[in-house]
């Protein structure tokens, strides 16, 4: 019998939201992913309409945060991105911080760029099942590298 191994895929996937594109952080943000090593396979500046930001988070739809999410996830520009790097999710995870900003570690994203909760600058998948789900919300095979 053969072993199962879970496949780690290094790619995951980042969202720049409204609060950090409206702020002028993009460029900051796109830096600081890249000095830590990451790669960008595909990018877009886009906004989602607020049909398309409650699919991307159905997810969360019986939570009491879902209509709040999906009305500031629609409020403005983002950038969507798919990055690669060995250990991509958990190394971005790092990277951008806790969800609380104030709790957020020196350095990360959020500490720098988030300014609550609800507005933290950046999503980033929890999963690489989730990051390819999600970089498949956003990229046709024609828009990766």
């Amino acid at each position: 019998m053969r072993a199962k191994y879970k496949v780690m895929t290094n790619r995951t996937f980042t969202m720049i939201k409204p609060d950090a594109t409206a702020k002028g952080h993009t460029g900051a943000i796109l830096d600081q992913i890249i000095k830590a090593g990451f790669t960008i396979k595909a990018m877009k500046w886009t906004k989602l309409t607020a049909e398309k930001a409650g699919e991307f988070y159905a997810v969360h739809k019986e939570r009491s945060f879902y209509g709040e999410l999906v009305e500031f996830m629609s409020s403005g520009n983002i950038v969507a991105a798919i990055l690669e790097k060995e250990n991509a999710v958990a190394d971005f995870r790092k990277l951008i911080g806790a969800t609380n900003p104030a709790q957020a570690e020196e350095g990360t994203i959020r500490k720098k760029f988030a300014s609550s909760v609800g507005e933290n600058a950046v999503h980033g998948s929890d999963s690489d099942e989730n990051a390819e789900i999600e970089g498949n919300f956003f990229f046709s095979n024609l828009e990766r590298f």
